[in-house]
């Protein structure tokens, strides 16, 4: 098992970053949230998973180890794949993903793309006694705190994938209507969502 990856990061794209390790480019899939905090060019971290299929081997990276751990704890679930589990973090923090099953919170849930009522149902039996309890402080705001921080998640992003500041103030300012649908909704604005739409608007513009 690759447990982390660490190195210099040669590459970002909306899903991905690539980090040189001893000379090879090790594609790492990421979340946006993920994403935000690297740089090209500056030394990176990234707790990994490596999820090992017939015709593939995909590496996940994470920005810490309590990440990780929920990202292969989620896919103990019956229907959860990586890419859903991965999601699934995109959307939301352990945290918020511990505090969720904790109270049998389905709206949390289906927050995430792929997720409907009654999957969300089967997700809070099954992993009611797999990811344990909230380990921050004050739980309930951490929900609050992803969606109150989307618009600069976005930026950071957008800016760690080589655009300029001007055109990240463009880019969030397109999307905000689709954000704030979202939350008038009662949802949570989705940042991996957010970033697709922000990057075809500068695609767009240019």
């Amino acid at each position: 098992m690759i447990a982390f990856v660490s190195g210099p990061v040669a590459a970002l794209a909306p899903d991905t970053a690539v980090v040189e390790v001893g000379g090879i480019g090790m594609a790492v899939q990421c979340t946006p949230g993920t994403l935000s905090g690297l740089r090209i060019g500056q030394q990176a971290k990234l707790a990994t998973s490596l999820v090992v299929r017939e015709d593939s081997l995909t590496l996940y990276g994470f920005a810490d180890d309590d990440e990780r751990q929920t990202f292969e704890l989620l896919q103990t679930a019956s229907g959860v794949g990586p890419r859903l589990a991965q999601a699934m973090l995109a959307v939301h923090s352990p945290d918020t993903l511990r505090l969720a099953v904790a109270n049998g919170d389905e709206k949390t849930l289906t927050a995430v793309p792929g997720i409907g009522k009654k999957g969300a149902q089967k997700l809070l039996l099954e992993l009611k006694d797999r990811l344990g309890a909230p380990v921050g402080t004050g739980g309930a705001g951490v929900g609050s705190a992803v969606t109150a921080g989307w618009g600069d998640q976005l930026h950071a992003a957008l800016i760690g994938l080589g655009y300029a500041t001007r055109e990240a103030d463009e880019a969030v300012s397109a999307v905000a209507p689709q954000a704030e649908a979202a939350l008038a909704e009662g949802g949570t604005p989705q940042v991996s969502q957010l970033l697709k739409a922000a990057l075809q608007s500068l695609n767009r513009a240019r």
